[in-house]
């Protein structure tokens, strides 16, 4: 076959994609490695899910492959040094969920301040007692400049908050957030300022543990928390005590590695600590804008030059999804 998909496209897409290569849908495949590199020996392109790891080894079994694809943000389970030693395209769709990122940290800001209508929703005739709180004319900290920190920051302003944020990668004095609506401060001063906190800092290793206890010790009381970043960037027994001693009143966290609230985690059982399983990019309207972006690229990647862009539906063009303005 050219291409394998073990990560599902929308429909349309994969038609598309079917009309020019052999195509195959094989999920099953994503989970058992022998299997896979057997299926897949003369495979010209995959799209990965977010889970399979694609390592250098993994490679050496696939001489024909010139494209990987991910529908998702990320290459951290990519090997990319191999790749390009291979020639290999490595396709992801990095702003095709940007928006969706953008509401669901709204959204979530917004069901902490009104904690009650979960409960409600949920059937409770005795919702929580707790006041709710209203965003407009709180300060929000926009704790990194990750793209869906633009789109945010828009939304935000719309609803009259305050805007503080610090990204340790972007100086002070750059354009990017006058331009966004941001007070750039220190990472202190952003800690004991905000009402709330919205963390979508691009990870990186040197990141892991940098919400620590010594950041957290400036918190303002009773202070909301929402995040997209890698759940590596806090550190839990710190987290923990922040979440206990009222610091930080809840936490909304989209996506945690595994064990960060295992058994053995003093994170574990605290009822104001939620976790999504990785809903921000979770909309139709991202799953169409990945889709089109992969199957387009890929079949870019892998050939075929008779067939290319002018021959994509108007709305699923990736000149249409402008990619965010990152200039600092």
């Amino acid at each position: 076959m050219d291409i394998l998909l073990l990560d599902a496209l929308v429909p349309e897409a994969v038609t598309w994609l079917q009309t020019r290569h052999s195509v195959e849908y094989r999920p099953e495949l994503a989970d058992d490695p022998i299997a896979l590199r057997k299926v897949a020996y003369k495979t010209r392109g995959i799209v990965f899910p977010r889970q399979t790891v694609v390592t250098r080894g993994f490679l050496d079994f696939l001489p024909k492959l010139r494209a990987v694809g991910r529908l998702h943000v990320g290459t951290d389970n990519i090997d990319m040094e191999a790749c390009k030693e291979r020639d290999i395209k490595v396709v992801h769709a990095n702003s095709a969920n940007v928006r969706s990122n953008a509401e669901y940290l709204l959204s979530s800001l917004l069901l902490l301040c009104r904690r009650g209508l979960v409960s409600a929703l949920m059937g409770h005739k005795h919702p929580s007692g707790q006041i709710g709180r209203e965003l407009h004319g709180s300060t929000v900290g926009i704790l990194g400049l990750a793209p869906a920190a633009h789109t945010l920051a828009g939304m935000l302003s719309g609803l009259g908050v305050r805007l503080i944020g610090y990204d340790p990668a972007v100086h002070h004095t750059a354009p990017v957030w006058e331009r966004l609506g941001i007070q750039p401060v220190s990472l202190q001063e952003l800690v004991s300022q905000a009402d709330a906190v919205s963390v979508q800092m691009v990870y990186a290793t040197r990141y892991r543990g940098f919400v620590n206890d010594k950041l957290l010790s400036a918190c303002r009381r009773e202070q909301l928390w929402v995040g997209i970043s890698r759940s590596d960037l806090f550190e839990e027994a710190a987290l923990a005590e922040a979440l206990s001693d009222g610091r930080i009143e809840a936490c909304i966290l989209d996506g945690v590695e595994p064990g960060f609230v295992g058994d053995t985690s003093p994170l574990k059982g605290l009822k104001n600590l939620f976790v999504t399983p990785r809903l921000g990019a979770y909309t139709r309207e991202a799953r169409l804008r990945a889709s089109w972006y992969v199957a387009h690229r890929m079949h870019e990647a892998i050939g075929s030059p008779q067939s290319g862009l002018d021959s994509l539906p108007a709305a699923a063009s990736p000149s249409q999804w402008p990619e965010p303005d990152l200039t600092v």
